[in-house]
């Protein structure tokens, strides 16, 4: 089976690495960041952390090098999916490309590109410490299905969760992906901005009962949207919040859009906040809660233009 992981930061590392250590799984890897694929190739990627690995995997910033591929696996920041898949689509020509992304849409954005679309949900979390080398957080569970309009196989879906699961990445094939997804989003939504905008971590906030409140409110219009397309959620995103705070889970960690801000980078509220606000305007359900929170991310965002 050969997989090409298309954005090797934090999260597509994680899977990278963990593939690249079984004997019958080619793993090869596509990132722009010219230094993290110099140093993959010389040193293999290194994870640190929730689990110590070393994949030996092949790392390029030039998608005429790679091979043609049986499964690729999307881990790039939500607004740079269409741009990865423009220089990468040819790779999947007779394969299936999942998504382990934020936010909502990106299956649309890969449907535009190739045939056979995973939808994917991941929970494992990380951070890039230097390049090849990757501190991994978290760990946690990945949730693929067929995407509705350019459905993958369902037993190509089964083949990529069982090596994912076998290479230390434990992940279930559904026939329906999107109440998992749905809760993810709801989730990082309800949690990411306030860690982003106080600077907190995950526990930290969850400490505050007036942020804490916030988080459920959040969450409460995140359901909303979701029960008004017919969505069930696998589970109460709330129950996710408190666990993730626990000392032993995630109570240290910083959510990926602080990461953002502290690096002053572009985050992903269009694809998570703004993405539910969207929804929820189509729908015709209030989501005022998440309406301020995006607008105040985009004002942070705002402020490093002066």
């Amino acid at each position: 089976m050969k997989v090409c992981v298309v954005g090797c930061g934090a999260v597509g590392s994680l899977f990278a690495a963990n593939l690249a250590t079984l004997d019958d799984v080619d793993v090869w890897a596509f990132d722009l960041a010219r230094e993290h694929v110099d140093a993959i190739n010389r040193n293999g990627l290194r994870l640190s952390g929730a689990g110590e690995v070393v994949g030996r995997l092949t790392a390029t910033s030039d998608a005429a090098e790679l091979p043609l591929c049986d499964f690729g696996i999307v881990a790039t920041k939500a607004m740079h999916t269409e741009s990865a898949l423009a220089a990468t689509a040819h790779v999947f020509a007779d394969g299936c490309v999942a998504t382990v992304q934020n936010g909502i849409g990106n299956e649309e954005v890969l449907a535009r590109h190739v045939e056979r679309v995973i939808r994917g949900t991941t929970f494992p979390a990380g951070k890039l410490v230097e390049p090849g080398v990757v501190q991994w957080d978290v760990k946690g569970e990945t949730t693929f299905g067929p995407f509705e309009e350019r459905p993958a196989p369902f037993e190509e879906v089964e083949r990529l969760a069982d090596a994912c699961t076998r290479g230390g990445m434990p992940a279930a094939a559904v026939h329906d992906a999107r109440g998992p997804q749905w809760r993810k989003v709801i989730f990082n939504a309800a949690t990411n901005p306030l860690g982003a905008l106080t600077g907190l971590t995950h526990g930290r906030v969850c400490e505050r009962p007036d942020l804490r409140a916030l988080a459920s409110r959040l969450v409460d219009e995140g359901k909303a949207v979701a029960s008004a397309q017919g969505i069930e959620l696998d589970s109460d995103p709330e129950e996710l919040i408190d666990f993730a705070a626990r000392p032993e889970v995630a109570y240290g960690h910083k959510a990926s859009m602080l990461q953002d801000v502290e690096a002053r980078r572009a985050t992903e509220v269009d694809f998570l906040n703004g993405g539910i606000s969207e929804f929820g305007r189509r729908l015709g359900v209030p989501t005022p809660t998440h309406d301020a929170i995006w607008a105040l991310v985009k004002g942070v965002e705002a402020a490093w233009q002066q």
